[in-house]
């Protein structure tokens, strides 16, 4: 499969939770070839590797809910326990206890495409920082040209009265 083609197919599966992009337990057994509850036993086993928030942690039964709402998807209804999501770093971790040809290869793709959402980010933060300052740039050239404006209206509207005489 093409390279461009999986990290695709991996960024349409990276969430937002808790402030971090995570994937989840069941589109990482699925991108690894394996069942969602072997990723779970050997994480499990390993779990010394994965106790620490940043790495993974196990969605609350308020977050799987919106999840199930967002994504509804079938596999979700079937699902019974809550899902593990992980970080990049328990990606990475999860590939050393996920040992095969596969994950390895997924692995790889997978920090590829953190990076460059994060390279995406920092252009997009740019971006939106140089819109900001055109939009400051714009609203004090609004400013002025109102304040103009009004003075004109203003002295406009005196040299009308005193052509009628209400003003000497």
């Amino acid at each position: 499969m093409d390279e461009l083609v999986i990290q695709g197919e991996i960024s349409s599966h990276i969430l937002t939770l808790r402030g971090k992009q995570v994937m989840l337990d069941r589109d990482l057994a699925e991108l690894y070839g394996v069942e969602t509850k072997y990723l779970k036993r050997q994480v499990q086993r390993n779990i010394e590797r994965f106790n620490d928030d940043d790495f993974m942690f196990i969605t609350t039964k308020e977050e799987f809910a919106i999840l199930r709402s967002q994504i509804g998807t079938a596999n979700f209804s079937k699902t019974r326990a809550l899902p593990y999501a992980f970080t990049e770093q328990g990606i990475y971790m999860l590939a050393t206890v996920i040992n095969s040809s596969i994950a390895i290869e997924i692995s790889k793709n997978i920090m590829r495409t953190f990076t460059k959402l994060r390279e995406f980010s920092k252009h997009y933060n740019a971006l939106a920082k140089q819109i900001i300052e055109i939009d400051r740039k714009h609203d004090k050239q609004y400013k002025e040209l109102k304040k103009a404006l009004d003075e004109l209206i203003t002295s406009s509207e005196m040299a009308d009265a005193k052509v009628m005489g209400f003003l000497k």
